[in-house]
């Protein structure tokens, strides 16, 4: 069967609410998720992310602690880029540290490896974000930001049955879960748990 849409949760545990997209691929693991879907848990692995892609999937779902000023707890949808419009290239790409690589790092490798290997980048990325409140050493999110993720792990289905019921081109996820307001990064959603 053909791999068509990677969830994954991105993160470090060990420093407070940046540990929320592990946590949220973890809550996803007790519900069914659609054929052709993986769910998996990066944590800080970013090459890791990088060569699994390579895999062929037509949709990434980056699950992360996002940062953009907004209240501890609230949830944006954020669509990076849609088939077509191609990655926003870093200025410049930070030098290849495999456990403090950001998804602009991951998504810059991945176009060098797709060139390099004939592989074919993801046709759409969104990243469902949590603003943290901590990032602080130390394990266990926030009181805000552990709220946030049954809504998170409920958006994120979300996304995977518009992602794995329409063709690629049609619709988007980031409207599929609600209504969506521009962004500097992209279209997205934001909700406050």
């Amino acid at each position: 069967m053909e791999r068509r849409v990677l969830v994954a949760g991105v993160g470090n545990v060990f420093l407070g609410d940046d540990g929320f997209g592990v946590e949220v691929v973890r809550a996803l693991g007790a519900h069914p998720v659609p054929a052709g879907v993986d769910v998996v848990d990066v944590g800080v692995r970013g090459v890791h992310l990088a060569y699994q892609l390579l895999d062929g999937y037509r949709t990434l779902v980056l699950v992360d602690a996002v940062s953009r000023g907004e209240p501890p707890g609230t949830l944006q949808l954020i669509e990076v880029f849609e088939a077509g419009s191609g990655p926003v290239e870093p200025s410049a790409v930070p030098a290849l540290d495999g456990h403090r690589m950001g998804p602009d790092a991951v998504l810059a490798l991945l176009a060098t490896l797709s060139a390099g290997t004939g592989g074919t980048p993801p046709d759409r990325v969104l990243v469902v974000g949590c603003e943290p409140g901590s990032t602080a050493e130390g394990m266990g999110l926030s009181a805000p930001v552990g709220a946030a993720v049954g809504e998170a792990v409920r958006m994120v289905l979300r996304v995977l049955d518009e992602e794995t019921r329409t063709t690629a081109g049609t619709g988007s996820a980031a409207e599929a879960a609600g209504d969506s307001r521009s962004g500097t990064s992209g279209k997205a959603e934001a909700s406050s748990c």
